[in-house]
């Protein structure tokens, strides 16, 4: 299979069920807890309400109703460039589908978006046990790992922990 064989589109309402399920699979295949409930409808409110806040692109091989990949993006801003950048949330692939180019039309249709989009970047992060995908972003499209650049991340937890505890006093 090529990647001219898969077909991609922007997720629609109807396809909000598959696409819980694609993101499921991705959570099975990072070892981690998927969505609940609760999370599942707030993604396709997120998804498909008044003011989407991210974009869902999924992929389709001929002849299936179901889509096999999705990409998951948004939109950061880069001051520095004084351009917006397109972050690439979840890029996932069936593993049925895998090694057949859909990764990387899905990738390809991503950073197309970027450049219609006038973005002055794409970015994305890599699970560091990930070392094939490292090798592909590195070796096959050019990216660059940022080493000088760490990710940090606040949970809910330790949001409320800190605006509880820190001591902000007016001027």
């Amino acid at each position: 299979m090529t990647q001219a064989a898969c077909q991609i589109r922007r997720a629609e309402t109807a396809d909000g069920p598959h696409l819980i399920d694609l993101i499921v699979g991705l959570a099975e295949y990072e070892k981690l807890e998927p969505p609940d409930e609760a999370a599942c409808q707030r993604l396709l409110a997120d998804a498909f309400g008044d003011s989407p806040k991210f974009e869902a692109w999924l992929a389709f091989m001929p002849g299936q109703t179901a889509p096999v990949g999705c990409a998951i993006v948004f939109h950061t801003y880069s001051t520095f460039l004084a351009k917006p950048s397109l972050y690439i949330e979840d890029i996932f692939v069936l593993p049925t589908h895998r090694k057949g180019g859909i990764g990387s039309a899905l990738l390809k249709h991503v950073v197309t978006l970027a450049r219609e989009r006038d973005c002055g970047r794409v970015e994305w992060t890599a699970l560091d046990w990930n070392v094939n995908a490292q090798r592909v972003y590195e070796d096959k499209l050019g990216a660059r790992h940022m080493k000088e650049w760490y990710l940090y991340r606040m949970t809910q937890k330790e949001m409320n922990s800190y605006l509880d505890n820190v001591n902000i006093s007016a001027p």
